[in-house]
């Protein structure tokens, strides 16, 4: 403790002033530049084992909009954990490994047909250099142009999607940028498996699954999460795999800061169970969406955000580190 006020007087936009890529930040969290977990911003992707992104785009919004501020407000809330290890864990993710905020996505607001490909470009430059991409958005469009990326790369991926909606209604115009059926287009363009690929929280109806396994919220209350985490570990086996959490997977008792809230959600004891005990699944990258600070000013749902995408991080360590032998 001792140790931690001696550096909170010296510690200041540890953004943009800190040398080093891996360690713990004691700023002031009322205070400085908001990186996501105080991490440096940079371009530079030399010796990083994880980038964190922004995507402030939410032109794909079916009801509520307001997604495009997420990616600040999620990095604003995340300082309340730069000090401190993830908790549950066997090692401090935020020590071990290298990880930079890679800042945010660059696109022309008023030109959506040429989003999509603009995103992609940005998660190609991130993953050509070995490296792996946390993205902050926005909204849940933006897992597709992603996932187009990641799929280049690793081959047809596993989804691990957490949310109240499958948004997997039908749409064959691949051109249209709609946030409830990216993953329609994703199945149906051979970038997602969904033999091997689950959806857990699901409480609204959509007949056609695809195909893709589907968890939803009531058995996620009746089962339990660690029966839940189970289940996923072996639907999913050693596939590569994309992670998706859209908030709303959460109860809005626990985010009610989302654009299309459903009740009966997951708390956010469940979820945190589920992602700690699906340690080891062959996780590249991820994202954490649908964060609209407008609905919540208490800022909870953005904070529960910064959890899930720190937990994204401990997954990707879990594998990078060795796992329980890692610490």
């Amino acid at each position: 403790m001792k140790v931690a006020l001696e550096d909170a007087k010296k510690q200041v936009d540890e953004a943009f002033t800190n040398p080093e890529l891996k360690g713990l930040s004691f700023e002031n969290t009322f205070g400085g530049a908001t990186s996501f977990l105080r991490r440096l911003y940079t371009k530079n992707l030399t010796g990083v084992d994880i980038a964190v992104t922004g995507v402030p785009f939410d032109q794909a919004v079916t009801n509520r909009p307001g997604t495009r501020l997420g990616p600040r407000a999620i990095r604003e809330a995340s300082a309340l954990q730069s000090p401190d290890a993830p908790y549950g864990w066997p090692f401090d993710a935020l020590s071990e490994l290298a990880i930079v905020d890679y800042g945010d996505v660059a696109y022309d607001y008023a030109n959506i047909p040429a989003f999509p490909d603009t995103l992609s470009d940005h998660i190609r430059t991130i993953l050509a250099a070995d490296v792996a991409s946390v993205t902050l958005g926005g909204d849940h469009y933006i897992s597709f142009p992603i996932l187009k990326a990641y799929a280049e790369k690793y081959g047809p991926m596993s989804l691990l999607q957490f949310d109240a909606h499958t948004d997997t209604w039908a749409d064959d115009d691949m051109s249209r940028v709609d946030h409830g059926t990216m993953f329609y287009k994703a199945v149906k363009s051979g970038i997602v498996d969904p033999a091997r690929s689950v959806q857990i929280g699901i409480r609204t109806t959509n007949e056609d699954t695809l195909g893709v396994n589907i968890i939803d919220a009531r058995e996620v209350h009746e089962s339990g999460p660690a029966a839940v985490a189970q289940k996923v570990r072996a639907i999913l086996g050693d596939s590569p795999v994309y992670l998706t959490f859209d908030i709303d997977a959460l109860d809005p008792a626990f985010a009610p800061g989302t654009g299309t809230p459903v009740w009966g959600g997951l708390s956010s004891a469940q979820a945190q169970i589920i992602l700690r005990d699906i340690a080891g699944i062959n996780i590249k990258g991820g994202d954490v969406v649908e964060v609209s600070p407008p609905f919540d000013p208490s800022g909870a749902t953005a904070i529960a955000g910064a959890h899930v995408a720190t937990q994204i991080i401990c997954l990707l360590g879990w594998n990078k580190l060795g796992g329980a032998a890692a610490g």
